[in-house]
Parts: C-alpha cells; structure tokens; sequence
C-alpha cells in the first residue's frame, strides 16, 4: 500500500461532476480574465471568513507583496516575520521591505510572542503573523503590541483557511489578511491562486489598482502596480471547493484525532492544541530527532512525507544579507532539522491512517 503525502488525483476524482460543470461554465461565456467566477469568488470567501472586502490576486505570495505596498511601505520599514516563514520572507523581501525576525514556540510553529516587542524599533511598521500549519497565531498579544506601538498587522493566512481563534477566523483579526489557494492548501485551486481580504475600503481600492497595473481603468493607471490577477477558471473552481471547505476541515480534525490516539505513547512530539482556537490540519507535523531516519523508514515502506520546512530564514543563502547567524533563533532550527509532516488530507482513509501509525510504531520499537 503506497500512501502519497497528498492526492490530488482522488480530490478531483471525488468532486469531477461539480468541477467540470465549473470548467464547462467558464468556456462558454469565453471570459477568463477578472469576470464574473472573480467577483463572485471574492464575495463568497469574504462573507465566509466575516470580512468585507476579497481581491483575488494570482499566489499568495503577491497577496503579501501587494498588500506591503497597498500599506506604503518603502525601503528601510521593517517587518516582523517568524524565523521559520520561508515563503513570507520572500514576499517581504520582494516589497522592499527589511526583514527582522523573531524565534518561534517550540510547541505550535507559530512566532513566540514573548520575542515580538524586543525586536520592535523605531523603524518597525509591519507585524506579519503566520498562522503555520492550520493553525492560528495567539493573535491577543500580538494586536496589543500593535495598538501600543502603533503597527500594522497583515495575516498570512496562507495555511490556515477556516482556523479559528477566540471565534474569529484567521486573516481577519488584523488590518488585512494574505490567503494562498494553491493545489495543496485546504481551499486549493488546481494551479497557483491567492487573495487578500481587509474590511478596510481604501485598503481595497489600494489593492485592486496595484494587481493591474495600478490602473483606476483601463489605461489610467495611477500608481506603479504589477500583473497580478485571480484566473477566471480557478476562481469557479474555487468557489465549488469553498461550500465543502468545512466539511473538509473537519476530517482534516478528525485525521489528525486519530494520529494523536494511535500515536499517544510514541516519543514524538505532536501538534498542540488551543483551546480558545481550532486547528484545521494543513499540515500533521511531529517532531523528533530521528526525523531522517523515521522520514527514511516510512519512504520505504510506502508513505510519503515532507519537511517543512527545513532551512530557518536566517541560514538560507538568500538572506545572509540580513547578518543573522547559526544560534539566533535556536527554536526555528531544532523545528528545521525535527519536524516532519505525515500525510493529512480529507481523502485519507481510516485503513491508510492505521497503517501509518502502525509504521511509525515499528519504527520507534526496533
């Protein structure tokens, strides 16, 4: 039995009738740039996290580029990211912006937020919490460091479509919310996607202008903008993804219910729980120190995993710029070379789940 760290064959196999009539939808109208499947998916997702406005951009990485930019931010503004954020610091990094990093919890992944106010300077403009893994950051303390220092906070949200916390979704407890749809993420598109959310209008406008150019209308363009649109035919498939994006979370829940009971006595250290919060499971990541090893071990009994991610910001060839060395972030670097995500997807079955942990119960007996 080979298990695949994601099936996106059996995901379509599952919903092709609803799919297909979405690709059949788009074809016959003949509009696949910024149309009609756009508008309605920008709504919809708005309306289900809470918030008022959805633009839809082409990855989740231009969300954070574009909404750094829509914010004014400029070179020399710095901006507070996780050391372990690799796909965000690239986006900050491509906004012009300079990068200050801050160590995460051992325990959730997430920024440890007892680290943030020290790397606050007269220079800091932007806090962007990433909500890793399907799970949200503690956003109270991070939004009272804010207002006290008087900072924009920008979610990246990228893992996390439909995670909670104190009732609230994740991306709509700061001023703007960065979501990516790429194939793997709870709500995927069947290509690169993404969006940025805010309920702040001039923030939207912002936006809107900055994904085409910077256009107002065709050819006026009034601010220097990119080429970054939602495709018409991800958008509709999106929106079929989206009715069922809580039915799917919840098995995610469920999945990853089942690895903790069957892996209860085993040395691994397992996702933590808030109980204000609701994890949705993007990724089912443990932590040991024979990750290698155990990664090996499964491999070769049929089960996929990743590694995610494995290269702390500060020690990638990229960003030693930033002058941060080997120790800074020590945390980030015991999760880089310790955690390991097992498979976690909605279509895996109760059998597969069994058989995994009864690998990684063999391999911790020999």
């Amino acid at each position: 039995m080979n298990i695949r760290f994601v099936n996106l064959i059996k995901q379509y196999r599952d919903n092709k009738k609803e799919l297909d009539a979405a690709f059949l939808s788009v074809f016959k109208k003949g509009n696949f740039i910024l149309g009609e499947q756009v508008e309605l998916f920008e709504r919809e997702f708005a309306s289900y996290l809470g918030t008022e406005f959805g633009i839809g951009v082409a990855s989740g990485t231009d969300a954070l580029i574009l909404s750094l930019k829509a914010l004014g931010i400029n070179k020399g503004d710095e901006v507070i990211i996780p050391a372990n954020s690799y796909p965000t610091a690239f986006a900050v990094a491509a906004a012009g912006a300079t990068i200050k990093l801050v160590d995460i919890d051992e325990k959730t992944y997430n920024i440890n937020t007892d680290k943030i106010e020290q790397a606050i300077t007269g220079k800091t403009r932007v806090i962007i919490p990433v909500h890793l893994y399907g799970l949200s950051c503690d956003m109270g303390p991070i939004v009272k460091l804010a207002k006290k220092y008087r900072l924009t906070i920008i979610e990246d949200a990228a893992q996390a479509h439909g995670a909670l916390y104190d009732g609230k979704k994740a991306g709509t407890m700061g001023e703007i919310g960065c979501f990516s749809f790429y194939p793997t993420k709870n709500l995927g598109a069947f290509g690169d996607a993404g969006m940025i959310v805010t309920k702040n209008k001039k923030i939207a406008e912002i936006a809107r202008e900055l994904r085409v150019y910077g256009e107002k209308r065709r050819y006026e363009s009034v601010r220097l903008g990119v080429n970054s649109r939602l495709d018409e035919l991800q958008a509709a498939f999106l929106r079929k993804k989206l009715k069922k994006l809580d039915r799917y979370n919840k098995k995610r829940i469920n999945i990853a219910g089942n690895y903790c009971r069957f892996l209860k006595n085993v040395p691994l250290l397992r996702p933590e729980f808030f109980d204000n919060g609701r994890h949705v499971y993007h990724l089912f990541v443990v932590k040991t120190k024979k990750r290698e090893a155990l990664a090996h071990f499964l491999g070769r009994n049929g089960v996929a995993t990743e590694v995610r991610y494995p290269v702390p910001v500060h020690l990638v060839k990229s960003f030693e710029y930033l002058g941060y060395k080997k120790g800074d972030f020590p945390r980030a670097e015991a999760a880089a070379l310790e955690s390991l995500a097992l498979p976690c997807y909605p279509e895996l079955t109760k059998k597969e789940i069994e058989r995994i942990c009864s690998l990684v119960k063999t391999f911790f007996s020999m």
